[in-house]
């Protein structure tokens, strides 16, 4: 975003990371505060999540602004759950194809016992990745389990192992895929020797974990650069209808998913 050459005469503020996760509706508050006082043209606003109360802040941040006359172009994800669909412009990839594209890839590479796993509360990104897991399952004709738990709990993990005997993990995205990696670690279970896993985003340390992670690379620089020219569409037309701006990705093929080792065992 802050490097794209379509900005013009704008100048990019950043706003800070909400800290304490207890006093998340404050900190939001007094973010939107201090926008709405520098008289901002336009916020690019990613919804929080994975917080109980996520649902209200997403909604009385939007009001905010809203009420100031200041747009908002959403980043990733919407503020409400499909098929619902707020009155902003989203800049992202599909998620749904994401979802199906990871799922596909580790069908084609062995797995028939897949598990989706994601974690509580997680924005709507997620729900759309589940529906293009549980559609590439069904293209399979398989069943297309999905389990709503933190990734770092080694007990819920165990749990999963022995009631379903996944042969694979489609996590919802690299952060829970890298949790889930340390867990099962620890549980003595390998990767991808007794179970294949993949992630979403290829975020930087995706290549670095103890076995690189299998994922779909989301393109921030174009993601961004869409950004801009959705704001600046949206300052020169305010009264354009909402639009879904989706930018393409590509799968990433590492260790985690097992494809290279049977590459490897085919070529010898």
């Amino acid at each position: 975003m802050a490097e794209t050459q379509h900005s013009g005469h704008h100048v990019l503020l950043w706003g800070s990371p909400f800290g304490d996760s207890s006093n998340v509706a404050e900190q939001a508050s007094q973010a939107c505060r201090q926008f709405v006082g520098k008289k901002v043209s336009g916020v690019f606003f990613a919804p929080l999540e994975l917080t109980t109360e996520k649902d209200t802040i997403n909604r009385r941040i939007a009001d905010v602004f809203d009420k100031a006359g200041i747009p908002i172009v959403l980043l990733d994800r919407d503020l409400v759950a499909y098929p619902e669909r707020s009155p902003y412009d989203l800049v992202g990839i599909d998620n749904r194809r994401a979802g199906y594209t990871i799922t596909a890839h580790l069908l084609n590479s062995g797995c028939r016992r897949l598990v989706f796993l994601g974690r509580p509360r997680s924005a709507p990104t997620v729900d759309a990745r589940i529906s293009g897991y549980r559609e590439a399952m069904a293209s399979a004709s398989l069943e297309a389990p999905v389990c709503r738990i933190e990734p770092g709990d080694s007990a819920e993990v165990t749990r999963v192992l022995k009631e379903i005997r996944p042969d694979g993990f489609v996590c919802a995205n690299d952060f829970t895929a890298a949790q889930l990696l340390k867990t099962l670690e620890g549980l003595g279970v390998s990767v991808p020797a007794d179970v294949r896993m993949a992630g979403i985003d290829d975020v930087k340390y995706a290549s670095l974990l103890s076995v690189p992670l299998t994922t779909i690379h989301q393109p921030c620089a174009e993601i961004g650069a869409t950004v801009i020219g959705a704001m600046l569409d949206r300052l020169r037309n305010p009264k354009m209808p909402p639009r879904d701006l989706m930018v393409n990705f590509h799968l990433v093929v590492r260790d985690s998913c097992g494809s290279r080792a049977l590459t490897s065992a085919a070529a010898r």
